[in-house]
C-alpha cells in the first residue's frame, strides 16, 4: 500500500489519499464501476469510510440499536449534525415497525427517541402527522423491494448530512475542476466567447473575440445621434436623432447593419428608444414632446402617448410586453404607466415624485428603478410599494439595468461611473474611471458575454470599455470625431457593440481578427 501521506502537486499542498479518493467518487458517478473498484482495490483506498461503511452495514442489516450507536460514537460531528442524522435514521426505524404492524414499538421511538432530538418542533410534528395518515389510509404491508429502496434513499441522505472525512459531498472532482476553470475565466481580461473551455490547456482570451475595430460607419441620420439600443433578440438595431427621426436596422450574418425603416412622425428630436420584450414594438420619446408606439414588422405608428406639453425623458417595459412606463422631467408629471393599447393604468407623482431622469424595470417585473432630483436612485417594488434609496454626491446623467436584473450602472458628471446592486447588498458602489463627462448626457451599458463587461461613450469622441472587476478602462476605441453619446452592446453576439455620437453617425465595432 502507498504512503497515503504522500503530497502530490508541484507546491505539494494536494493529500494523495484525498486525492484518489475523490478520483474513486468521480468514476462510480460516471458508471465505471470496474474502474472504481479496481483503483480502490489497488490503492488501498476506499471511496467510503470506514465509519460509514460501518453504517451502512447496520441499515442493510436493519440494525438500528448499532446504527444510533455508531452516530453517537462518530468523532467531529456538531450538536445539529448529530441530531439531524439521527433522526433520519429513526424515522426510518418507525417506518418499518409500522410496517410489520408494530404501533406501540413506533409510538415508542417517536415519543421517547425522536421528540427529544434538537431538530426543530416541525419536523417531528411532520413526522407524527404522516405516520398518523399512514395508518388512518390503512396501508398494508410494503413490498421488499420498496423497503430495500427506501434504506438506500437513507444512505444517500446521510451522505449529504454527514461532513467530510466521513463522505464525501456529491460530485466532489467535479466541483473542483469546474472551480479551476471558473477561476480561469474569471482572471481572463477578454473572455468574450461561447466556445466550450478545453481542460487541456490553460484558458486565456488574445481578445480576438472582443470588439475593438470599426467594421461599418451608419451615416443615414442627418444631424446627432444621441441613442441606440440593440433588441433584445439581437437581431435588430434602433437609433434616434435630433433630426426628429428613429431607424430601425436589421443586423446581417456577417455583422453588417442595413436599413429596415426610417420613423418619421416627431417634429422634435427623438431622444430616447425602447424595445418590447418581444421585440414586436419600439416606443420613441421625443424631447420636450410625446411618446410613440411603432410596430417594428410594418414600421408604422400605433399609438401616440401625452401632449405636446409632456416632457418624457425616458421608458420601459414589463417582461409581458404589455404594459410600460415612462418618466417625466417635468415634477408635476411623475410616471405613468401605460398598456400598449394607449390605455392610461396608473400614475405616480406629487411632491414624492420630482423630476425623473431616467428609469428601468428589471426583467422579472418587480422593481422600477428611478433616477430622480438629479442625484437620487429610487428602487421601488411595484407590487408592494416598498421602496428604498440611494443618494449620489454628484449629478446623474443616465441609468443602465444589467441582462439578469441584478445590478445597475449610473454615470455621473464627475467622471464616474458607479456600478449598485438591486438588492440592496452594497454599501459602496463599484466605480469605473478614464472617460470624459462633464456637460452632455453620456450613456453606458453592461455587455459581452455574461454581462461581463461595462462599456461607455465619452465627450473625448471615444468609446470607453471595462471589466466590471476593474475600474479602469481595458480598452479605449477611437474612430468618431465628436462626443459619443450611447452605446450598445448587442445581447446575443457579444462581438458586436455600436456607439452613436454628434458626428452623426453610428459605428459598429466587431473583433479585430488580423491584429491579434
Amino acid at each position: 500500500m502507498e504512503n497515503q501521506l504522500d503530497n502530490l502537486g508541484s507546491k505539494k499542498i494536494i493529500k494523495k489519499h484525498e486525492f484518489v479518493r475523490v478520483i474513486i467518487q468521480c468514476l462510480y458517478s460516471l458508471g465505471y464501476r470496474k474502474s472504481a473498484v479496481c483503483l480502490e482495490s489497488e490503492s488501498g483506498i476506499g471511496y467510503k469510510s470506514d465509519e460509514f461503511e460501518t453504517l451502512e452495514s447496520h441499515i442493510r442489516d436493519a440494525n438500528w440499536d448499532a446504527c444510533i450507536d455508531s452516530l453517537n460514537r462518530l468523532n467531529g460531528l456538531t450538536n445539529e449534525t448529530r441530531a439531524s442524522a439521527l433522526f433520519l435514521v429513526l424515522k426510518q426505524w418507525v417506518f418499518e415497525y409500522l410496517n410489520r404492524g408494530d404501533d406501540s414499538s413506533a409510538l415508542e421511538i417517536l415519543r421517547k427517541k425522536i421528540s427529544g432530538l434538537e431538530v426543530g418542533k416541525d419536523k417531528v410534528h411532520t413526522l407524527a402527522f404522516g405516520l398518523l395518515s399512514f395508518k388512518e389510509l390503512g396501508l398494508g404491508k410494503v413490498d421488499p423491494d420498496v423497503i430495500y429502496n427506501f434504506r438506500k434513499n437513507l444512505l444517500i441522505e446521510l451522505e449529504k448530512v454527514l461532513p467530510p472525512p466521513i463522505t464525501l459531498p456529491d460530485r466532489r472532482l467535479e466541483y473542483l475542476v469546474e472551480m479551476a476553470v471558473w477561476s480561469q475565466i474569471d482572471n481572463c481580461v477578454f473572455h468574450n466567447s461561447v466556445d466550450a473551455i478545453s481542460l487541456y490547456e490553460d484558458h486565456h482570451c488574445d481578445g480576438s473575440q472582443f470588439p475593438t475595430k470599426t467594421i461599418q460607419v451608419l451615416t443615414n441620420h442627418r444631424n446627432e445621434v444621441w441613442y441606440v439600443q440593440f433588441s433584445n433578440n439581437g437581431s435588430y438595431l434602433a437609433s434616434s436623432s435630433s433630426d426628429c427621426t428613429a431607424i430601425i436596422w436589421k443586423l446581417l450574418d456577417d455583422g453588417k447593419l442595413t436599413q429596415r425603416h426610417v420613423l418619421e412622425s416627431h417634429q422634435k428630436p427623438v431622444s430616447f428608444v425602447a424595445w418590447s420584450p418581444d421585440d414586436t414594438m419600439l416606443l420613441t420619446c421625443g424631447n420636450i414632446e410625446v411618446l410613440k408606439l411603432w410596430d417594428v414588422e410594418t414600421g408604422t405608428c400605433k399609438h401616440t402617448y401625452g401632449d405636446d406639453g409632456f416632457i418624457v425623458s425616458s421608458c420601459a417595459w414589463f417582461p409581458d410586453s404589455k404594459r410600460f412606463v415612462c418618466g417625466s422631467s417635468d415634477p408635476e408629471k411623475g410616471i405613468y404607466m401605460w398598456d400598449s393599447e394607449g390605455n392610461e393604468i396608473k400614475v405616480w407623482k406629487g411632491m414624492r415624485m420630482p423630476k425623473v431622469l431616467d428609469l428601468a424595470i428589471t426583467p422579472d417585473g418587480e422593481k422600477l428603478i428611478s433616477i430622480f432630483s438629479d442625484k437620487d436612485i429610487r428602487i421601488l417594488d411595484v407590487g408592494t410599494g416598498a421602496e428604498s434609496v440611494i443618494s449620489e454626491e454628484h449629478p446623474i446623467t443616465s441609468l443602465s439595468l444589467s441582462g439578469d436584473g441584478k445590478f445597475f450602472i449610473v454615470n455621473l458628471n464627475s467622471q464616474e461611473i458607479h456600478m449598485w446592486d438591486v438588492a440592496g447588498e452594497l454599501l459602496i458602489p463599484m466605480k469605473y474611471k478614464g472617460h470624459r463627462q462633464h456637460k452632455y448626457v453620456i450613456r453606458s451599458c453592461f455587455g459581452g458575454l455574461d454581462s461581463t463587461f461595462i462599456a461607455s461613450g465619452s465627450e473625448d469622441s471615444k468609446v470607453y470599455i471595462w471589466s466590471r472587476r476593474g475600474s479602469k478602462p481595458i480598452e479605449i476605441l477611437c474612430g468618431h470625431s465628436m462626443t459619443v453619446n450611447c452605446v450598445s452592446w448587442n445581447p446575443k453576439r457579444p462581438q458586436i457593440l455600436a456607439s452613436a455620437s454628434d458626428d452623426q453617425t453610428i459605428r459598429i465595432w466587431g473583433p479585430d481578427v488580423q491584429s491579434r
